[in-house]
């Protein structure tokens, strides 16, 4: 089994990897196909109109997730890694005054978002709980294309067929030999790392590198850990009320005010690290909420917790390097990539234990890593992080990114902090294998009721009173 680090840490825009980054890329995919020879187009036949449905959880929370908006801008060419946040409103307010989308490279096609745009609440999907069609017209209303895609968390999308193809093929991931070190579970790892020498962040950076050249990769990397830092900068200066009717106020520019005070007057504080830990994370998600620049680790849900664990690691620690912060992220990936592989990380599919539980492992994982752990501890510190958030669900309130996500950023942070030293204090001997962790996680997810699976039809979601 094979996912680069750049398909777990993506460069996108918020409110939700899922929700938003993934329906753009959707959208991105299906004007491709148009143009492409991949599908039987009749003779002389020409698109002329396009139609667009939201299934399952995009139905249901994809207005508070900006959903709605990420297709208008995937259909008017825009990408996750490249649209300008700050344009957003005034391509969509074209698209809704002109009723068509403008694609470069395609022609005009017809497209009205108040009834082109559909979320189905009724009908979902049955691959995912992120599904979403796409239709092709010609003048007269005759459909000549129609595609299902899946957002299957963490911005990545695929294709009912491509979906069904994954699903078969995971067994026979396990033999992989296209890469050095093809571990699709813990032991694996653990077993390759003692067999080689090697350790984790060595093995992924070999598998990495029958991709690309060392250089790319260390560039790679450190782009997506500047991103990071620029999301949590961003963060810790902006304040204000958060987009989606809560009105949620930013808290993390006063407390980052706070902190730099008390630390300006060497005032004690025996909470100092985890206040730090804190704002870091919620700087990120905050930035997330108002559709900020971010990058996936493993979605934007809990896009926080891996850059504030690296962001305290630099901060706490003046022997830090930029190799460390490489190492860090080629480890969290690691362990990522298995997470996924052998459960999900996706919201919608097994709540939030998906997402900011394996966001919490990663770190921890990370951490302990850059700390100089041995893979059993780094394993340990991944399975204590991840243990400590099986059963949460994912019920935002109103269907916004904001609450409980962006507190519970950084609690994860806390908590993937607390792993790394406590699995650092043992010698990596421990009772539940991360391996068992994982496999709990994904039953556990298939056994909720979907009503705490990001539709925000149970839960926080329902109890919380809006003033």
């Amino acid at each position: 089994m094979f996912l680069s680090v750049f398909d777990v840490f993506k460069i996108g825009i918020g409110p939700s990897s899922s929700h938003t980054m993934g329906p753009m890329s959707a959208a991105n995919r299906f004007l491709a196909l148009i143009l492409s020879n991949e599908w039987p187009r009749p003779a002389g036949a020409h698109v002329d109109g396009l139609k667009v449905s939201l299934h399952g959880s995009l139905a249901f929370t994809g207005i508070g997730h900006g959903t709605g908006r990420a297709v208008i801008l995937g259909l008017m060419g825009e990408e996750p890694a490249h649209v300008d946040p700050d344009r957003m409103d005034a391509i969509i307010e074209v698209v809704e005054a002109s009723g068509k989308v403008t694609p470069p490279g395609h022609p005009a096609y017809e497209f009205q978002p108040k009834t082109d745009l559909i979320f189905d609440k009724k009908q979902p999907l049955p691959g995912h709980a992120n599904g979403m069609s796409f239709s092709a017209y010609d003048r007269d209303g005759r459909l000549l294309l129609k595609r299902i895609y899946y957002s299957i968390g963490g911005g990545f999308v695929v294709t009912d067929t491509e979906l069904e193809a994954m699903r078969g093929s995971q067994k026979a991931a396990a033999g992989d030999s296209r890469v050095p070190y093809p571990f699709s579970s813990a032991k694996q790892m653990l077993d390759m790392s003692h067999g080689s020498g090697l350790t984790i962040a060595q093995m992924k950076r070999a598998n990495e590198l029958t991709k690309m050249s060392a250089g790319e990769l260390d560039d790679g990397l450190d782009r997506i850990w500047d991103a990071m830092k620029s999301c949590i900068d961003r963060g810790l200066k902006v304040d204000g009320i958060m987009p989606g009717g809560l009105k949620v106020r930013r808290r993390a520019r006063a407390i980052h005010d706070k902190l730099n005070e008390e630390w300006r007057s060497n005032r004690m504080n025996p909470l100092l690290a985890n206040d730090w830990l804190s704002v870091y994370a919620m700087a990120v998600n905050e930035e997330n909420a108002g559709g900020g620049r971010v990058v996936t680790a493993p979605t934007n849900g809990a896009a926080g917790v891996i850059p504030a664990t690296i962001r305290y690691y630099l901060h706490f620690h003046e022997d830090a390097t930029t190799e460390d912060t490489r190492n860090f992220l080629l480890t969290a990936a690691a362990v990522g990539g298995i997470i996924k592989h052998n459960a999900s990380i996706s919201g919608a599919e097994v709540g939030c234990q998906g997402e900011v539980g394996s966001a919490a492992a990663m770190a921890a994982a990370g951490l302990a890593a850059v700390m100089g752990g041995s893979p059993e501890q780094i394993e340990n510190a991944a399975e204590i992080a991840l243990e400590h958030h099986l059963g949460m669900t994912c019920d935002p309130v109103a269907g916004l990114v904001q609450v409980p996500c962006i507190e519970r950023n950084a609690l994860g942070a806390v908590k993937a902090v607390t792993a790394a030293s406590l699995a650092l204090k043992g010698d990596g001997t421990h009772f539940v294998p991360l391996d068992a962790c994982i496999e709990t996680m994904r039953q556990t997810g298939n056994d909720m009721s979907e009503k705490y699976k990001e539709t925000s039809t149970g839960g926080l979601a329902v109890n919380v009173v809006e003033c």
